[in-house]
């Protein structure tokens, strides 16, 4: 299969056009009907180009769905970890409850069945944004503010996996998914 080619060697201005057809058709008529053939009459380029930068739909929606975020997802620090953290999952949160969120589970379903694009799902989204919130768990154990005999990962998981688990099946109202950095922190909290 051949690679495709180089960022730098795409066309900016129709790179930009193709992301923002993909988003735009995926939130409008659903990420099941998005065919290449849509993305590209809306973008106003041959289906080749298309064809030429990204080998599925899941990958072009993947990248308009980062193209969309941005920041919206970074992580602050104020030093104070619940303060920090309960900003940061409510602005996850009300993305995944929005138009990013319609968009990143059709990208998430597909991904069950093509293994590439599972593995881009999580080189691209998944594991950049948990390594952020891994550096600033981090930073909360050296000040004291959270346990240091327990795995980042199982932190992660603990504190990550409710806002999956509302967002992919529903259980729960996900835009109160902050509600419960309190409870887990608890669990969290250095023991006396």
């Amino acid at each position: 299969m051949p690679q495709p080619p180089k960022p730098e060697l795409r066309n900016p201005k129709s790179h930009q056009a193709i992301l923002d057809a993909t988003f735009e058709l995926a939130v409008s008529k659903g990420y099941g009907k998005l065919t290449i053939e849509a993305i590209a009459a809306k973008a106003g380029v041959g289906k080749q180009t298309i064809y030429r930068w990204w080998p599925s739909k899941g990958a072009i929606a993947l990248e308009a769905i980062n193209d969309q975020i941005g920041s919206a997802t970074d992580f602050p620090d104020t030093g104070d970890i619940a303060a920090d953290l309960k900003t940061q999952i409510t602005g996850l949160s009300r993305m995944l409850a929005g138009d990013v969120g319609c968009v990143y589970r059709g990208v998430i379903a597909e991904a069950q069945h093509d293994p590439k694009l599972l593995q881009t799902v999580r080189e691209t989204f998944t594991e950049p944004r948990a390594r952020n919130a891994a550096r600033r768990l981090e930073t909360a154990m050296r000040a004291g503010q959270i346990r240091d005999d327990l795995p980042i990962l199982t932190m992660t998981n603990m504190l990550y996996g409710p806002v999956y688990l509302r967002f992919l099946l529903g259980q729960g109202d996900l835009l109160d998914v902050a509600s419960l950095v309190d409870p887990i922190l608890d669990g969290l909290r250095p023991r006396p």
